[in-house]
């Protein structure tokens, strides 16, 4: 892949310039075409170190609250009649951060080479997701692309709301965690050998547990960098692991069975893909295609392949409530209630319904979340400092005591 600035015309002969990556200039060249766009000057870019990543380098992330904002902006200004290329020109100058407009930007010169807004949306797919482009195609199919950009302004309100309450409520017992870490990091490194030099001094014989610490302390000492090597290098193989199709599914397979917080993530993906199956059913997608753009807007493969596991199923003939029981993923409740949507034809209304006990549970959950951990929090702060307790202060209790009587007998 190389890099590749270009100049041409569009069709209504405008001038128009920009960059792009592709294999060679023929390659450049037929994508223009194809964008209706008549190529007049093609070559290639700087290298990389030159010109694309002082570019990049100034650019901010992409956060999910300018999507928000963006999604509200276009629903008020196509409700109010702005022409939709005059609306995303005005919201590209009023955008701040400078990778959006650029993002904002690149959409009205599709719409303005000949592309629709579901096309151009979809050259952006770490911007935009696959749900997102799938309404955007329903509201230009069906001429209601407002109540689109409406409806995904509230789906994206509601995951954001969510993702902030998950890490609202496990930064303080991970805060904790690490302090601990830190904490008998610091006390093998310092404390425990001032104290076993002290003992050596003495000539006494020391306790099992003085024992065990002063041997773990200078096992600290010696190797404490390969100690934090081995965790770095371990660190990355998970990573590099995870990154795998068949680690990522291993993984978010398993994260649904951590104790404690794992129950939340699994009520959280499913009340996610029940607001998302509400969601395109009622703006008119058909099921097997709603599923299939469901598995991949989840953000977990586990979850995903049981969703593709009912899409198949449906494919097959068979119902909705039983390719989704026999996915094993939902309780009966909600298993009553997908019944109860398909027989009566009001599916999107009773998965609406779903989708908001799933967020009161999370809800629930996350409050007391805190209180959940706190005991477990407690519970490894008394064990460590029993153990420091046994170990330090047992030799110096013993050997006290020991002077006690001698002064005694004196």
């Amino acid at each position: 892949m190389g890099a590749f600035r270009y100049k041409g015309r569009n069709i209504r002969g405008e001038a128009v310039a920009g960059f792009m990556e592709a294999a060679t200039t023929d390659a450049v060249a037929n994508h223009l075409f194809n964008l209706g766009i008549t190529p007049i000057d093609i070559h290639a870019a700087p290298p990389p170190s030159q010109s694309i990543w002082m570019r990049e380098l100034g650019h901010k992330r992409i956060e999910l609250t300018e999507v928000i904002l963006f999604c509200r902006q276009m629903y008020t200004l196509i409700k109010a009649g702005v022409p939709i290329m005059q609306a995303l020109k005005g919201l590209r100058d009023s955008t701040h951060n400078r990778t959006f407009a650029g993002v904002i930007g690149q959409l009205n010169e599709a719409l303005d080479a000949g592309l629709d807004l579901t096309a151009a949306v979809k050259r952006h797919p770490k911007v935009f997701s696959t749900l997102f482009v799938s309404l955007i195609q329903i509201g230009e199919t069906s001429g209601t692309l407002d109540q689109s950009f409406l409806q995904l302004a509230s789906y994206l309100e509601r995951e954001q709301e969510t993702q902030q309450r998950i890490k609202s409520a496990t930064r303080y017992p991970l805060f904790v965690v690490i302090a601990l870490v830190i904490a008998v990091f610091i006390i093998n490194i310092f404390v425990i050998p001032a104290f076993a030099h002290v003992y050596a001094g003495l000539h006494a014989k020391l306790p099992l547990a003085t024992r065990i610490l002063i041997a773990t302390s200078r096992f600290t000492v010696a190797y404490w960098y390969d100690m934090i090597a081995a965790v770095v290098l371990t660190a990355f193989a998970i990573r590099t692991y995870v990154r795998t199709p068949n680690g990522r599914y291993r993984w978010h397979h398993w994260r649904l069975h951590i104790p404690i917080v794992g129950p939340i993530f699994s009520r959280a993906l499913l009340g996610r893909f029940a607001r998302a199956l509400s969601i395109t059913i009622k703006s008119g997608v058909p099921l097997i295609q709603g599923l299939t753009v469901i598995s991949r807007a989840v953000d977990n493969e586990y979850v995903a392949a049981r969703i593709l596991q009912m899409r198949d199923g449906i494919e097959r003939g068979e119902s909705l409530t039983r390719t989704a029981q026999a996915t094993g993923l939902f309780p009966p409740l909600v298993l009553q209630m997908v019944s109860v949507g398909e027989e009566s034809g009001a599916i999107d209304a009773l998965m609406n319904d779903v989708a908001e006990y799933y967020e009161r549970e999370v809800d629930y959950d996350l409050r007391n979340l805190s209180t959940a951990i706190e005991p477990l929090l407690v519970v490894a702060m008394g064990i460590l400092v029993l153990i420091l307790a046994l170990g330090v202060f047992l030799p110096m209790w013993d050997l006290a005591h020991a002077a006690f009587k001698q002064n005694g007998g004196i």
